[in-house]
């Protein structure tokens, strides 16, 4: 199941315009930043498995380098 057929109410970006970013987790955060997932994960889970090898969303933030670990992850992404 991708995020596009979770009920609308529960995607990020649309959780994000309707609530505000107080109601989102820090993996939802990053998924409205990354845009989309992988084969087979989707921005979310991407999310997850970047705050998991980071930490915590600050300490992602404040890498210099560019998280490799992850599958699914080239150099756009981490730009973003």
């Amino acid at each position: 199941m991708t995020i596009r057929d979770w009920p609308e109410g529960e995607r990020p970006r649309e959780k994000l315009l309707a609530r505000g970013s107080a109601t989102l987790s820090d993996a939802e955060l990053l998924a409205v930043l990354l845009g989309s997932g992988s084969r087979g994960k989707d921005a979310i889970a991407l999310g997850r498995e970047l705050l998991a090898g980071a930490g915590s969303l600050s300490a992602l933030l404040g890498r210099p380098e560019q998280p490799t670990s992850v599958s699914g992850l080239g150099p756009a992404k981490p730009a973003r």
